[in-house]
């Protein structure tokens, strides 16, 4: 994807267009707009158009990370409303903890899969050598 010409503030602070968020981060418009309903984006508005600044961009870079790592929306937001309340110390310890967390639940599923993959492995196995008993 090549880079989009982006819209400037008057303060000379690049802005991104709605359009341009949806293709910057690959969602739907409609997941762009759903994060903004539940307040995890807070775009700048001007009449029926949307702008996204440095900040909401940052926000969504960490909502996209947290969404891949396993965390819930809500779990993202008052994360990210943590630092805004509590300031980033706070924001951070907070993070570890819930890394730690979900880092121990990546774990449990991995186990689950892997046990799942060896049962399909070994009933599959059966299977094909009832088919062909040589």
């Amino acid at each position: 994807m090549q880079d989009q010409p982006v819209a400037q503030t008057a303060d000379t602070e690049p802005r991104l267009s709605f359009k341009e968020m949806c293709e910057k981060f690959d969602v739907t418009p409609r997941t762009l707009r759903y994060y903004e309903y539940i307040e995890l984006l807070e775009p700048e508005r001007q009449g029926r158009s949307r702008f996204y600044t440095p900040r909401e961009i940052a926000r969504m870079t960490l909502i996209m990370r947290g969404r891949r790592f396993g965390f819930s929306l809500e779990e993202i937001r008052q994360w990210l409303e943590m630092r805004e309340q509590q300031g980033s110390e706070a924001q951070m310890k907070t993070w570890i903890e819930m890394a730690d967390r979900q880092m121990g639940q990546l774990e449990e599923q991995r186990a689950q899969i892997d046990e799942a993959m060896e049962e399909l492995r070994h009933l599959r196995d059966t299977t094909k050598a009832e088919l062909d008993p040589q």
